[in-house]
């Protein structure tokens, strides 16, 4: 390979512990690097020269908030927006606690609002320093969502283990973004990959985010005086089973079962009979069936969010498309716009009302729609004047159906 080719992406794996003390090693991990990649100290050296420059950049204000502080959108570079609410007076890092982004995925596509193609060395190097920057403005129980598709969601991950650390990892979110076959393709894409990290990790994020309701139909049929309940199997899987877990249960008919093929029931025969007699167990077939335990709609609590979000969970892009024309019947005024359904369960899952959320990449503006909708606190930032005065502001002065929003200089 000649020193004029550009070098291939590669993966490189530190190894503290050539140069440091062995308790070091335990904290190394593998992480991604490209031809002409910037550190932290070379990209304090750029913020320094725009801070020597003539920054500036809009600033509009909801007035018509009816939380404590109130959002805004920024109108500028999401680099240096990010870097200026860091070293404003009234800093706000550590206090964001959500960031949504949805960048340019680099597709090489050109849309109505921008062309989506750049150097790879230069997309890595962009997204890599607005992590960064969002790392400092987030909450120490917050989390970062980072939506990206089959071109760079690889690349996007590994930067997400080298800024925030493997520990921050939490899951990976599949979002059905279509329902219609592409055949253009070899294989038609109809998903999109939201990454999802936070400082406290997989197990301590658990702790603080918001489940999502039981939608379970609860009925009352034998007028069980703790209310309404429905069934659930009383037996689980036998790895991890005791000696007490494996025996014949005998039904109120004298049906005989045993446990189902590589499982156990869930309670020993003991506590079956204490639940039993309490009037919690469900005998199925008219008392002929395996046992089964009343969950009643009083104990139910929220459930943990699957990876694998379909259109009806979470809208998709054409949903996406009829909500925007809803804002500007017969314009198509911004070609990749996010559904409002599927930022809504980002938000819920996330974040409580109050909270403050951050979009690097606003967009048409569904984070903002959605999160003046739930009472959320948000900042968007968009580097195109064009989209945020003719699609993100008259949408949400729309949707909201209240205030109006007031531009001025910051």
């Amino acid at each position: 390979m000649s020193s004029e080719e550009p070098r291939p992406l590669e993966l490189e794996t530190t190894n503290p512990a050539e140069r440091a003390p062995r308790k070091v090693a335990r904290e190394a991990h593998p992480v991604l690097i490209w031809p002409g990649k910037k550190t932290p100290s070379e990209r304090e050296l750029v913020h320094a020269a725009d801070r020597a420059g003539n920054e500036r950049f809009l600033t509009v204000f909801d007035p018509g908030s009816n939380v404590d502080a109130p959002s805004s959108l920024i109108l500028g570079d999401n680099a240096k927006a990010m870097k200026a609410l860091l070293n404003e007076s009234s800093s706000l890092a550590g206090s964001v606690r959500l960031c949504y982004l949805d960048p340019p995925y680099n597709t090489g596509e050109t849309f109505s609002t921008y062309h989506d193609s750049r150097p790879v060395d230069d997309w890595l190097n962009a997204l890599s320093e607005r992590l960064t920057l969002v790392r400092s403005l987030l909450r120490a129980d917050g989390s970062v969502w980072l939506h990206l598709d089959d071109n760079h969601q690889h690349h996007g991950r590994m930067l997400l283990d080298e800024v925030f650390g493997p520990h921050a990892f939490v899951a990976t979110v599949i979002w059905q973004k279509r329902t219609t076959r592409d055949s253009r393709r070899a294989f038609s894409q109809s998903h999109d990959y939201i990454h999802v990290y936070s400082p406290l990790g997989n197990k301590g994020w658990k702790q603080v985010r918001n489940g999502l309701p039981d939608s379970g139909e609860f009925k009352n049929p034998d007028g069980d005086p703790r209310g309404s309940w429905r069934s659930v199997p009383m037996s689980a899987q036998a790895g991890h089973a005791t000696r007490a877990q494996f025996y014949d249960v005998v039904t109120p008919t004298g049906e005989v079962h045993s446990p189902p093929p590589g499982r156990c029931w869930s309670y020993s025969k003991e506590r079956l009979a204490e639940l039993d007699a309490d009037g919690r167990v469900y005998w199925p077939r008219k008392g002929a069936g395996r046992p089964r335990l009343k969950r009643y709609e009083s104990e139910s609590s929220d459930l943990a969010p699957l990876t694998i979000w379909d259109s009806g969970f979470a809208g998709d892009t054409s949903v996406a498309k009829k909500e925007l024309l809803a804002s500007f019947p017969g314009e198509s005024r911004f070609d990749t716009p996010k559904p409002e359904l599927l930022l809504r369960r980002i938000l819920e899952i996330g974040s409580n009302p109050g909270d403050l959320v951050l979009d690097p990449y606003l967009g048409s503006g569904t984070t903002g729609v959605v999160a003046a909708q739930t009472a959320r606190r948000f900042i968007g930032i968009e580097s195109s004047e064009t989209v945020l005065r003719d699609v993100a502001v008259p949408r949400l002065e729309a949707s909201l159906a209240r205030g109006t929003f007031s531009i001025f200089k910051a």
